[in-house]
């Protein structure tokens, strides 16, 4: 029951820290190791790939360095809670770690970047040039913010002056509710871009937020008097993939007053004009705004989507019910980098991880996966302070509902007790206990 998607950093080069450099369990400094071999080494220190070592470890049938982290990351963040700084719930200090303190000591760490995978070799290749070996691969990157792929996006993210922000980046999403709460009159506009999304829900989540903080400082209301006008400019034909929560979020949008621009894509943005593309349509069309939220492109690394691995998408080609890799049988993947065709959210990972090194552990016994993956994923939307409509569903976006299932309660109504999960219970938890290996979602904790 968590939303959002893995958190680690893959491509994007770094300098390693003070206290990651010092660490006994981490691999020797650039230079001065040669090749190595694991058991199992898995690309990402994100949300997948920490949960996948971890639990993988806990099995017990893993000794000192036979499992090993590749990335390059000096931080972990919890990137659902970069909607509560937008909305100015939380601090986004509060939400990172230094990857290397969530590292179990038995656990090998190389704060490198994989730059080749060569699976006919059984092997990747760092950036560094050095090689590591393997018996079985994880694959679990996560996919990239890519802040270019909308022109002026990054010179107008970078400028402090102007009411453009987004909450899909550290750096960015306290800047979201600054320009929230500087705002007092004119047209808003926010934005959910085509293609992959990391939560889909999140464009709209700030956008509730961002209502509700209006409403209650008496800047906008429903009715066409109000000095706030917002709008919710979408590629989707809907608000929602998953038809109950689409129709309940569409029926909020018309009570409020919000107006909604379907199957819109935001290619561009120069001063208070945004273009977009429109589906169906040759001709791109220009909106004004005084403000503006925006969600980047996403989509997988290049170092994936070149690589042999990958579909013709670019990510990681798995089983959708096992997650091993349709044509090599020691590659695995789970999170944002792989084709599992489910919303890429933390919650999912939940759910996909012990799918995962359950197969993977009975694949190395020479016995036959028998864990299924069933789709199932969840996304807590905020719908106002103080209330969260928890979207849970599975493959074909078939609800299921978690406190549906055990109190017969409707998740497809806003409540504030959904809302402490969000914003409270689901921070702690996550560090507390699923990056470890020891909470599976729904399904609780397990040793």
């Amino acid at each position: 029951m968590f939303a959002a998607r893995a958190t680690g950093r893959f491509v994007l080069p770094i300098q390693t820290p003070s206290f990651v450099r010092n660490a006994s369990h981490i691999s020797p400094a650039p230079g001065s190791f040669g090749d190595h071999s694991h058991r199992v080494v898995v690309v990402g220190g994100g949300t997948a790939g920490l949960a996948i070592s971890h639990q993988l470890l806990r099995s017990g049938k893993f000794t000192q360095d036979e499992i090993a982290v590749v990335d390059p990351a000096a931080w972990h963040h919890y990137q659902p809670g970069w909607t509560l700084v937008g909305g100015g719930l939380k601090d986004k200090q509060g939400l990172r770690r230094p990857l290397q303190a969530l590292l179990n000591r038995k656990l090998k760490f190389y704060p490198r970047r994989a730059t080749t995978f060569s699976p006919e070799a059984n092997s990747i290749t760092l950036d560094n040039g050095h090689k590591i070996a393997y018996e079985h691969l994880v694959v679990a990157p996560g996919i990239e913010v890519k802040y270019g792929s909308i022109k002026g996006l990054s010179e107008a993210l970078a400028d402090p002056s102007s009411l453009i922000s987004t909450i899909y980046g550290y750096d960015y999403c306290d800047k979201t509710y600054e320009t929230i709460r500087k705002f007092r009159k004119g047209s808003a506009l926010f934005t959910h871009p085509a293609g992959t999304v990391k939560c889909a829900g999140a464009p709209q989540k700030i956008m509730w937020l961002a209502l509700d903080y209006w409403k209650k400082a008496g800047l906008y209301s429903s009715s066409g008097e109000s000095p706030i006008h917002i709008n919710f400019a979408t590629n989707l034909p809907g608000l929602f993939g998953v038809p109950k929560y689409s129709t309940k979020l569409d029926e909020l949008r018309r009570q409020r007053g919000v107006d909604g621009y379907f199957q819109h894509d935001l290619v561009a943005i120069e001063g208070n004009q945004a273009t977009f593309a429109v589906q169906g349509q040759p001709q791109k069309v220009t909106k004004s705004f005084d403000l503006l939220h925006v969600v980047p492109k996403m989509g997988p690394y290049d170092t994936i989507k070149t690589s042999t691995i990958s579909n013709e998408d670019g990510f990681v080609e798995v089983d959708e019910a096992t997650t091993r890799h349709k044509r090599y049988a020691n590659i695995w993947s789970a999170g944002d980098a792989s084709s599992l065709p489910t919303s890429k959210t933390m919650a999912a990972v939940t759910s996909q991880a012990p799918v995962l090194v359950r197969n993977m552990l009975q694949a190395m016994e020479g016995k036959v996966p028998d864990a299924v993956y069933d789709g199932y994923t969840s996304c807590p939307l905020l719908t106002e302070y103080g209330k969260v409509l928890l979207a849970e569903f599975k493959y074909g976006g078939e609800p299921d509902e978690t406190f549906n299932r055990w109190f017969g309660i409707d998740q497809g109504t806003p409540r504030r007790a959904f809302y402490y999960l969000k914003k409270d219970f689901f921070p702690w938890v996550y560090y507390k206990s699923m990056l470890k290996g020891t909470w599976r979602g729904p399904k609780g904790w397990s040793r």
